[in-house]
C-alpha cells in the first residue's frame, strides 16, 4: 500500500469516483480512492437513476448538464456499458397552480438553455401509454433527460480513473483522518497510513461520521428511501421517465416493466446513533405500510401497475441534507473537502458533481456560483442533531410541494432571536426565517394603512400584505424602525488586519478610523464573492457587516484567504451585537433628542454614542435610500435600545418595519443582492459597481483579471414593466426585439415610484435607458423598458441629508 498521495478520496460511490475520474482528467494522476468494502456498496447500488436536468438555479441545472454531457460519451471511451438512456422526462400537472409552476420551469428553462416544452396530457399519454390523464391538464416533456444505471456508471468511472493514473483500494477503512494546525495530513486505514495534502469526504451516508474525524461537522440524515420494482409486463422500453408530484411519486421503464418511487409524507430517518460498521451492499427490510399510500397513489396515474408482478420492494437509505441539496467543497479545515449529501438525486448530478469538485480542488476556485451546494454554509446549529433532524424530515416530507416565492420553512423554529423579538410580537410581526433566525417580513396591523389593490398578480401575490407598501411609505414618509440583529458580522484584527483587508477588497478600506467603506471581495476571475461594508474601529481591528444568509460564506472565504503567521485574526461577532436600523426623514428628529451626542457627522461614518443609557456605535449607511443610521449594541441591551427608540418615534409617525419593505426600498435605490443580483460570476463592471473598484490602489485579488474589463460586454440593469402588478419573481426571461437576451435576478415593486422593477443582465448594446423589452411570466409576455438608476432620489440628497 502507498504511503504517498497527492489527494485521497474517500468513498467509492458515484461521488467519489466521479470526483476520482475528473482529478485524472486535469492531470492529478497521483490520486487515490479508499472504500470501506466494495465500490457501490453504499446507497449508490440501489438508486433508481432517474437523471432529470432542470433545477431552481442556473448553477444546479448547469452541473445536470454537465452531467448528461459526461453520461452521452463514458461508455464509448472506456469501452463499458453506462445504461445510459435518453429518453426524456415527463413532469405532470393535476392543478392550475401545478401549471403554473410548469409554465414556470419552462421558463427557466428557456434561460437555461434546456429544450422543455409545454405539452397536453393526451400528448404526454402518447409517450407514456399506461399513464391515465385523469385530472391531469397537461404536461412537462424534458427530451434531454433519463436514467441510467447506478453501478455500471460507477464502474465506468472507475474504469475512467484507472486508466488516467489513479488508484482505487477497496476494502480499505478509514479509522482516522489526522489534522495539524488547522490542516489535513491525509489519512489513517486499518491497512496503513496515506500521507496528502487533499483529502475528499465523499462518504455519502457515512459522511458524517468521517467528518468528525477531521472536526468537521456534516449535516445530514439517512432516510429509508423505496421503490418497486416489478417483472416485465410488455410495456415500451423506451418510455420517458415521469413525475407525478402532486401524487408524490415518480416511475421509469425498466425491461418492459416498471420502476414506481416516491416521497412519502412521513419520512423515516435510519440509524440516527450511528451506521453499523458491518452495513455494507445491504438494504433494510421491505417496509409496505409506510410505501402503501404511494402504492395507491401510483396505481390512480398507472391503473394496470395495479396488476403487475412486483419483483422487489427496495428500501435502503439515501442522505438527505437540512436545505435538499449537496454537499460540496471545502471546510474549515484547508485540504479536507466534502461531496456528500446527494439527496436522492446524486445521479443526475454525479457527472457534472465530480467535474466541478475536481476543478475546484486543482484552480482553487468553482467553476460556477456553488454558495447553495457549499458545505460552509450551514451554521453551529446543524452541530444540533434534533436540529438537523427536524429540517431534514421537513424537506423529505415537502419535495413535491409547490415552492411559492415567500415561502418559510416551519421545522426547528423558533432558534435564533433578537433581543427586541418579544416587541416584535407584540406588534404583530409576520416572521420569516433566514440561517436560523426569526425576522419581520411585515407587521400585519400596519396592513389597515396600506393598499389591498396592489396585491401582484399570481405567485408574487400569494405571500404578501398591504403592510409591506405601508411600511415602505412610513420609511419615505417620516421613519421606520427594522431589526437587523440578523444581519452577519465579522471582526478582521491584528497587525496585519489592514494590509490583509486591502489586498482582498476591491475598495479602498484601509481609511482613517471611522470610515465606512462599500466594497467587494473578488475571486481571481474578478466574480465577486463577497459584498459589505467596512468600518474601521480601529488602527488594527475592522467590522464587516453583510446579509444574514451570507455570514457563513463571507467568514469562510474570508478565513480561507486568511495569513496563517498569527497576524491577523478573524471572528464572527454576529451574536454579541443586536443591531437595529433607524431611517426616513424624520430619523434625526428622533434620534437626536435621545442622544447627547451631536448627529452631524457625514454619510459613510461611524461614531459612538449612547441612547438613552445604552451605549452605541452608530453607522450612518442605509440599505433602502434614507438618512438614518444602524445602531449596534450589546446584545443584552438591545431591548432597552428598542424600547428607547420606539417611545422616541411615537410623536414622530415611526412605524416599525419588515424585510418585505427593505426589499421594495432597496430596488427603488437600485442596491444590488449577492447571490441574486451579483454573483461569484459577474464582475463589478458588469453590476455597476465600478464606483467601488480601485485599480489604482495596489494589487488585490481579482484586479488582474478586471484590467481592460472596464467597458464589459454585458450590463446590470434596471427594467420597468408596463403592468404594475406583474412582479417578476427571479430567473424569467427577458427578450429584446423577440430574442432571449437574458434573465431576470431579482424583482419586486416600488411603492414610492409606483412600478413593478426588474433587475437583469443585458448584452452593452440593449443596456441603454428607453430600449424596449418583454419580460416572460408565466407564458405571458409583459412589456417594458430599460431605466435609468436609481430610480429614487438620483442625486442621493436623502441619505446625506
Amino acid at each position: 500500500m502507498r504511503e504517498k498521495a497527492r489527494v485521497v478520496v474517500i468513498g467509492g460511490g458515484v461521488g467519489g469516483c466521479s470526483i476520482l475520474y475528473w482529478l485524472t482528467k486535469l492531470g492529478w494522476t497521483d490520486s487515490v480512492l479508499v472504500d470501506r468494502a466494495d465500490l457501490t456498496s453504499g446507497s449508490t447500488f440501489h438508486s433508481a437513476g432517474l437523471v432529470g436536468q432542470l433545477r431552481g438555479s442556473l448553477s444546479l441545472t448547469k452541473m445536470m448538464m454537465s452531467s448528461v454531457e459526461l453520461y452521452r460519451t463514458l461508455g464509448a471511451e472506456v469501452d463499458l456499458e453506462t445504461g445510459w438512456r435518453e429518453v426524456g422526462s415527463l413532469r405532470l400537472a393535476s392543478s392550475p397552480e401545478r401549471m403554473e409552476e410548469l409554465s414556470r420551469q419552462a421558463g427557466w428553462a428557456q434561460t437555461f438553455g434546456l429544450p422543455l416544452e409545454l405539452i397536453s396530457a393526451d400528448d404526454a399519454q402518447q409517450l407514456f401509454p399506461p399513464m391515465s390523464t385523469e385530472g391531469v391538464l397537461g404536461a412537462a416533456f424534458l427530451p434531454t433527460d433519463g436514467y441510467i444505471d447506478p453501478s455500471q456508471l460507477t464502474f465506468a468511472l472507475a474504469e475512467g480513473a484507472r486508466r488516467g493514473g489513479a488508484e482505487i483500494l477497496t476494502h480499505t477503512r478509514v479509522t482516522g483522518i489526522p489534522v495539524e494546525r488547522g490542516r489535513v495530513q491525509g489519512v489513517v486505514t486499518d491497512k496503513g497510513t496515506i500521507e496528502a495534502d487533499v483529502v475528499v469526504n465523499a462518504g455519502g451516508m457515512f459522511a458524517q461520521e468521517l467528518g468528525a474525524l477531521a472536526g468537521v461537522n456534516v449535516p445530514l440524515v439517512p432516510m429509508a428511501h423505496e421503490y418497486l420494482v416489478t417483472k416485465p409486463a410488455g410495456l415500451p422500453t423506451e418510455m420517458p421517465t415521469m413525475r407525478d408530484p402532486s401524487l408524490l411519486v415518480y416511475f421509469r421503464s425498466e425491461s418492459g416493466g416498471l420502476i414506481m418511487g416516491g416521497y412519502e409524507r412521513d419520512p423515516a430517518p435510519w440509524s440516527l446513533d450511528g451506521i453499523p460498521p458491518d452495513f455494507n451492499g445491504k438494504l433494510l427490510a421491505e417496509d409496505w405500510e409506510r410505501f402503501e399510500p404511494l402504492l395507491e397513489n401510483a396505481i390512480r396515474r398507472v391503473p394496470d401497475l395495479e396488476g403487475m408482478d412486483v419483483v422487489k420492494l427496495i428500501n435502503g437509505p439515501e442522505a438527505f441534507t437540512p436545505d435538499n441539496e449537496f454537499i460540496l467543497g471545502p471546510t474549515d479545515v484547508r485540504g479536507f473537502w466534502v461531496a456528500a449529501g446527494f439527496c436522492a438525486h446524486g445521479l443526475a448530478g454525479a457527472g457534472g458533481m465530480g467535474k466541478l469538485v475536481a476543478e475546484w480542488i486543482a484552480e482553487g476556485v468553482p467553476s460556477l456560483d456553488v454558495w447553495e451546494m457549499d458545505s460552509r454554509r450551514f451554521g453551529s446549529a446543524y452541530r444540533s442533531r434534533a436540529y438537523t433532524l427536524a429540517r431534514t424530515t421537513e424537506v423529505y416530507s415537502t419535495y413535491y410541494d409547490v415552492k411559492y416565492p415567500g415561502h418559510e420553512r416551519q421545522a426547528g423554529r423558533p432558534l435564533r432571536v433578537s433581543p427586541a423579538y418579544a416587541r416584535l410580537g407584540e406588534l404583530g410581526a409576520a416572521f420569516g426565517e433566514k440561517s436560523g433566525w426569526e425576522r419581520a417580513n411585515w407587521f400585519e396591523p400596519n396592513a389597515a394603512q396600506g393598499d389591498e389593490s396592489l396585491r401582484p398578480k399570481g405567485w408574487a401575490g400569494r405571500l404578501w400584505s398591504p403592510a409591506i407598501g405601508a411600511e415602505a411609505r412610513a420609511c419615505r414618509e417620516s421613519a421606520a424602525l427594522f431589526d437587523e440583529t440578523s444581519f452577519a458580522k465579522i471582526e478582521v484584527s491584528g497587525e496585519g488586519a489592514a494590509a490583509f483587508l486591502e489586498s482582498m477588497c476591491a475598495n479602498r478600506v484601509a481609511r482613517d478610523v471611522g470610515a465606512i467603506t462599500y466594497t467587494q471581495m473578488l475571486n481571481r476571475h474578478g466574480g465577486i464573492e463577497c459584498d459589505f461594508t467596512v468600518t474601521r474601529l480601529a488602527e488594527d481591528r475592522f467590522r464587516i457587516v453583510t446579509g444574514t444568509a451570507f455570514g457563513q460564506h463571507d467568514l469562510a472565504w474570508i478565513r480561507s484567504n486568511a495569513p496563517e503567521d498569527g497576524s491577523v485574526t478573524v471572528a464572527d461577532v454576529t451574536s454579541q451585537y443586536a443591531c437595529f436600523g433607524l431611517w426616513g426623514p424624520k430619523a434625526r428628529e428622533i434620534l437626536q433628542p435621545l442622544t447627547p451626542t451631536l448627529l452631524d457627522f457625514p454619510y459613510m461614518r461611524a461614531a459612538e454614542l449612547a441612547v438613552g443609557p445604552v451605549p452605541c456605535l452608530a453607522l450612518r449607511v442605509t440599505y433602502v435610500g434614507e438618512l438614518g443610521w444602524e445602531l449596534y449594541c450589546p446584545s443584552e441591551l438591545g431591548l432597552r435600545l428598542w424600547d428607547e427608540l420606539w417611545a422616541g418615534g411615537l410623536g414622530h409617525g415611526l412605524v416599525a418595519g419588515g424585510y418585505k419593505a427593505i426589499d421594495s426600498l432597496r430596488l427603488e435605490k437600485g442596491y444590488r443582492v449577492w447571490g441574486a443580483d451579483i454573483t461569484p460570476d459577474d464582475t463589478p463592471f458588469e453590476a455597476g459597481l465600478g464606483f467601488a473598484v480601485k485599480l489604482d490602489k495596489g494589487e488585490f485579488t481579482g484586479r488582474e483579471a478586471l484590467l481592460g474589463k472596464q467597458e464589459p460586454e454585458r450590463r446590470l440593469c434596471c427594467l420597468l414593466l408596463a403592468d404594475p402588478r406583474a412582479v417578476a419573481l427571479g430567473s424569467e426571461p427577458v427578450r429584446v426585439d423577440g430574442r432571449a437576451v437574458g434573465r431576470v435576478t431579482s424583482g419586486g415593486y416600488g411603492y414610492t415610484v409606483e412600478r413593478s422593477i426588474a433587475y437583469a443582465y443585458l448584452p452593452a448594446a440593449d443596456a441603454v435607458p428607453g430600449r424596449e423589452v418583454e419580460v416572460e411570466s408565466f407564458g405571458e409576455r409583459v412589456a417594458g423598458e430599460v431605466a435609468a438608476e436609481p430610480l429614487f432620489d438620483p442625486a442621493s440628497e436623502r441619505v446625506r441629508a
